[in-house]
């Protein structure tokens, strides 16, 4: 059976701190730094905007093009078009998320593909000390990496006005199926011998978002990696403040990157479990933090945002890939300075030394490299 259930996308705070859930650096620290933090975020989400949505006709196209993307995927990969859908549970806080609905080919896709789960992204953000400036604009980041195929439809909503945030560039990047980064030397993030893989770009990339507000990223499930649970970083920059370098494909900034949203995508339980079960997710010798016991996550939750997004399956196993989507509510005002742990350049990959991360690549050499500017050779979207 085809399951929908939700995956976790979490509001997150604080762009000066460095200090974040990642191999080698304090979780504790950062989950105590945005629970203070999120204590003075009004939360508002997609329900509040939901009449202004549907009055604009945005829900209707949101359905249409959810249910159309899931057909066209399951054309793509030679998959039954008509295999059954099992709805999400609209409760927030349950672990599982399944739905005890009863649904069958003739339901109609409002009920499957609406915009119930949401999520706030508050303003000011850690990006966590794993991104990367100058990555591509593309929309499949996978590469050369294998696990479960996962494609991820992101709206983003303006809180203020209630209309989708179009041409916005959305940062997209998390951790391969056996917990690793790419562009990332660092103790914790796979072998930290490896100097190469300072070069790597596997898994990152960007997106423009379109007239609704929507970017599409076709990737892999992320693994996990020890003291937190499986998830993806988003970062959005701020409105008519991104040049794109036409010459190859990036967007300007690479040394002066800013910022209008940051948060993180969490997945359902059910739904990681299910993943984790098969290669090479299963061949992952790092400790598994299940949801209920990330300290990030329960902060977000606590805090009274609403955190879910649906999925669904492309086949009758997990391995056949994951359709998920997410509207998420930002303030499209916000602007804050970014300190990314690395830069990706025409002479490769290089630590940023003001970052404050434990990484052991190759310093930026001062004024050698022009900003935004990829190596030759680097990989299409």
């Amino acid at each position: 059976m085809v399951h929908l259930a939700t995956t976790l996308i979490t509001a997150v705070v604080g762009v000066a701190s460095l200090v974040s859930a990642h191999p080698g650096h304090n979780v504790k620290a950062e989950a105590a730094e945005r629970a203070a933090a999120l204590k003075s975020i009004h939360a508002r989400g997609v329900s509040q905007c939901s009449s202004a949505l549907q009055a604009r006709g945005l829900e209707k196209s949101n359905i249409a093009r959810r249910e159309r993307t899931l057909q066209q995927l399951r054309q793509k990969r030679g998959l039954d078009a008509r295999a059954p859908l099992t709805a999400r549970d609209t409760s927030p806080l349950n672990e599982t998320h399944h739905s005890s609905m009863d649904v069958n080919l003739s339901t109609d896709p409002s009920v499957l593909f609406a915009s119930e789960g949401s999520c706030v992204l508050a303003a000011d953000v850690t990006q966590g000390p794993y991104y990367v400036t100058g990555e591509l604009i593309r929309s499949a980041i996978a590469e050369s990496q294998e696990g479960v195929p996962l494609y991820l439809d992101v709206q983003l909503i303006d809180s203020t006005t209630c209309k989708p945030v179009p041409e916005v560039y959305l940062d997209f990047w998390h951790c391969n199926a056996t917990g690793v980064y790419s562009g990332i030397i660092a103790s914790g993030n796979g072998n930290s011998d490896d100097a190469s893989n300072i070069d790597t770009t596997f898994l990152r990339g960007l997106q423009k978002t379109d007239s609704e507000g929507v970017a599409f990223f076709e990737s892999i499930f992320p693994g996990h990696y020890t003291s937190r649970a499986t998830h993806i970083h988003v970062l959005t920059h701020p409105i008519n403040e991104t040049t794109v370098n036409q010459n190859n494909n990036t967007i300007s900034g690479l040394y002066t990157s800013h910022t209008s949203h940051v948060g993180q995508i969490f997945f359902d339980q059910d739904l990681i479990s299910a993943v984790e079960a098969t290669e090479p997710y299963a061949s992952n010798t790092q400790d598994l933090t299940v949801n209920a016991d990330d300290s990030i996550l329960s902060q977000e939750l606590e805090s009274d945002i609403d955190p879910f997004v649906e999925y669904v399956y492309l086949g009758k196993d997990v391995s056949d890939g994951i359709l998920a989507w997410v509207s998420v509510v930002m303030d499209a005002s916000e602007d804050s300075d970014v300190t990314p742990a690395a830069y990706y350049t025409e002479e490769g990959g290089f630590e940023n030394e003001s970052s404050g991360g434990s990484m052991g690549g190759g310093s930026a050499p001062s004024g050698a490299m022009p900003s935004g500017i990829a190596p030759s050779g680097f990989p299409s979207s």
